[in-house]
């Protein structure tokens, strides 16, 4: 059972930068592929970003390419967005995520445990 924490949203002005952090208990952290979703108010849960088990495959939604990185420190269980040049239209509730593969995973109702989201709020 792999368990998933969330962490490091907050409010922040556009253009600037924020980095979440999921940190992974109760199971290795190398089997999974990572990723990361997001939901805004009245919207779908949409893929952001997504790493392979060993991070050095990655793939990232359009709207995020060239602004977002995700990375990983399997020694550390801990799965990382960093996010740059923020916009308003990011704002929403950010949820880590893991599935059993080797990655990366862009499909939603593909992976098995999911974090409980941390906000992150850009304000212009």
């Amino acid at each position: 059972q792999v368990r998933l924490v969330d962490s490091g949203g907050g409010l922040v002005l556009a253009g600037g930068s924020l980095r979440l952090s999921c940190a992974a208990a109760g199971g290795t952290a190398s089997l999974y592929a990572m990723g990361w979703f997001r939901q805004a108010p009245g919207k779908d849960r949409a893929f952001v970003a997504g790493i392979s088990r060993s991070g050095t495959k990655t793939t990232y939604a359009d709207s995020v390419k060239g602004r977002f990185t995700i990375s990983r420190d399997n020694g550390n269980n801990t799965v990382y967005l960093q996010m740059n040049s923020l916009e308003p239209e990011d704002t929403a509730r950010y949820y880590c995520a893991a599935d059993f593969a080797v990655g990366p995973t862009t499909e939603a109702y593909n992976y098995d445990y999911w974090g409980q989201g941390t906000q992150v709020t850009v304000s212009s």
